[in-house]
């Protein structure tokens, strides 16, 4: 058996590199002409799918972090700044330095930035659609968001002596979901989106709306501790359940006619829930998935440990620039297939340097403290 390194789960390596894989194909879309409808609305799903698992999976794995520190110890306002400490030396870092890249791609291209300062203090899609620039940043205020709530409102509910801090926790994170699912009620009784660019800028890509998908991985987190045998013994089972319910939203959206302009209230208000708890049913066999036995396999691990520089250059960064100087839209379909493979190399190389060089010497750094 091989062992993967740093006590690192490989089915959560499995899951984070497919995800990053989907988020990427879909991006490749941009690459050719749009002549098959199922293909170009696959693609685009497998877009959307990746960052929906990416908040399941960060939700996971924080929440079994701030859990066990919540439950066995004093849960001070020093616990809460020791978790985002190591969060923000994890993720900060790299946000703020290709947001500086990205900066600086736009004014030597003589692009305006609208908000320029939001993008800073992940403003920039707070309340409503995030400007154009650095358009994959919007996940990553709902993670940044998630940070700061959830563990300052553990702090404020241990302020109260509570005699089951297990089921305390629980309630916290059942009531976030509880608050930020209304507010998709909320926005349903407001707004009249009819096709699915509008609700894509201005439900699933907006903050308020989306803390949940990462608190529902937190959810999940809590039941993995508490009843753990139940966990591994139905791990099939969920598996089964979560695959069956992406079969359903892949393919059976159109036969019952729940398309966003004959069902709303559908894509309004419970499209993007069932799809993180579809992911959420995924985590039972893939957690217990714990280390990978042939070496073939480890290029799921890379990929998932260079997923987050990934995803911060492979779009606005690599494939924006090679777009600017490129006109993809006058090639053979030869030339797009080897455009698109020399933008995957470049977008793999450059993020195994960033990686490398960079992200792991300082969370290496914050270790050592």
């Amino acid at each position: 058996m091989i062992a993967n390194s740093q006590n690192r789960i490989f089915g959560l390596d499995v899951l984070r590199a497919t995800a990053i894989l989907m988020v990427v194909s879909s991006h490749v879309l941009w690459i050719y002409p749009k002549s098959n409808a199922f293909i170009s609305t696959l693609f685009e799903l497998f877009g959307f799918w990746g960052v929906e698992l990416f908040f399941v999976l960060s939700g996971f794995l924080i929440g079994s972090i701030l859990y066990k520190t919540f439950v066995n110890e004093s849960f001070t306002l020093k616990s809460v700044f020791h978790f985002l400490k190591r969060r923000w030396f994890r993720t900060l870092p790299n946000y703020y330095l290709v947001l500086l890249i990205n900066i600086g791609i736009a004014f030597f291209l003589g692009f305006s930035i609208e908000n320029i300062g939001s993008y800073f203090v992940f403003l920039q899609n707070f309340a409503s659609k995030s400007p154009a620039f650095f358009p994959e940043s919007w996940s990553l205020s709902i993670e940044e968001f998630t940070y700061l709530l959830l563990p300052f409102s553990l702090f404020f509910v241990g302020l109260v002596k509570v005699k089951n801090k297990s089921k305390a926790f629980l309630l916290v994170i059942v009531a976030l979901i509880l608050v930020f699912w209304m507010n998709k009620f909320y926005y349903h009784s407001q707004h009249a989106i009819s096709n699915l660019t509008e609700w894509n800028l201005n439900l699933k890509s907006v903050l308020i709306y989306r803390i949940d998908a990462i608190l529902i991985g937190v959810l999940f987190a809590w039941i993995s501790l508490n009843f753990s045998e139940f966990w591994k013994n139905s791990k099939t089972v969920f598996a089964l359940i979560g695959f069956g319910i992406l079969f359903f939203l892949m393919f059976g959206i159109l036969p019952l006619n729940l398309t966003i302009e004959q069902n709303p209230f559908f894509w309004n208000i419970l499209y993007l829930p069932i799809t993180s708890i579809a992911f959420a049913f995924l985590l039972p066999f893939f957690s217990e998935w714990k280390t990978y036995t042939n070496a073939v396999f480890y290029p799921i691990e890379l990929i998932s440990k260079i997923s987050y520089s990934i995803y911060l250059l492979h779009y606005s960064v690599i494939l924006l620039l090679l777009k600017t100087y490129f006109d993809t839209s006058q090639m053979s379909d030869f030339e797009r297939h080897f455009f698109t493979l020399i933008y995957l190399l470049i977008t793999f190389f450059l993020s195994f340097v960033l990686y490398r060089f960079y992200e792991k010497p300082i969370m290496n750094w914050r270790d050592k403290r």
